[in-house]
């Protein structure tokens, strides 16, 4: 099996996206308002992206290293679940993303950026690095998104698996009309 075959049949297998925040879903900036509150800023497609995916059928879950009530926000917002924050072991949340949806690793993309995502990268069925991921992520990824993380890198990979299993057509109709 060439490389093009094998990314292919791992993306045909994929029923949930796993992703990282700071880098995937925003652009890794940390903002503090005066008050002390942390800020982060989303990207639409991004979000458009997921809605589609669920839309599918399929299901999406964060494994981030930092707390923010930002992200537990938006995850709300976008029916993502479940939501594990503060968490450095991010092997041990994959058993536990696991043990809460009943998939097994085959059936996961993980979505990274920086080195404390490279255990996801490893163990799950798919590894998708952002435009802009260190070296070490982007050499560990079967697909390296056009776009950098929180510009809409997340969507890029949506797309990009949708249309591996042949749905992308039959989801975006509404909108292009055929």
């Amino acid at each position: 099996m060439n490389d093009l075959d094998d990314r292919s049949a791992r993306a045909a297998a994929i029923e949930l996206l796993l992703l990282d925040v700071d880098g995937v879903l925003t652009d890794g900036s940390v903002i503090y308002a005066d008050d002390g509150a942390e800020l982060k800023r989303f990207h639409v497609r991004d979000g458009s992206g997921l809605k589609l995916w669920h839309t599918a059928g399929k299901r999406s879950a964060i494994v981030s290293g930092r707390t923010s009530a930002a992200v537990t926000r938006r995850a709300a917002e976008l029916g993502t679940a479940p939501v594990l924050q503060g968490r450095d072991d991010k092997s041990a949340a994959l058993a536990d993303v696991l043990a809460a949806t009943g998939l097994t690793p085959a059936q996961v993309c993980a979505i990274g950026d920086d080195l404390p995502d490279l255990p996801l990268l490893r163990q799950c069925g798919l590894a998708v690095a952002v435009a802009d991921a260190c070296p070490e992520v982007r050499a560990a990824a079967h697909f390296v998104t056009d776009a950098p993380g929180g510009r809409g890198a997340v969507r890029a990979a949506i797309e990009w698996l949708l249309k591996a299993q042949g749905r992308w057509t039959e989801l975006t109709a509404r909108y292009t009309g055929g």
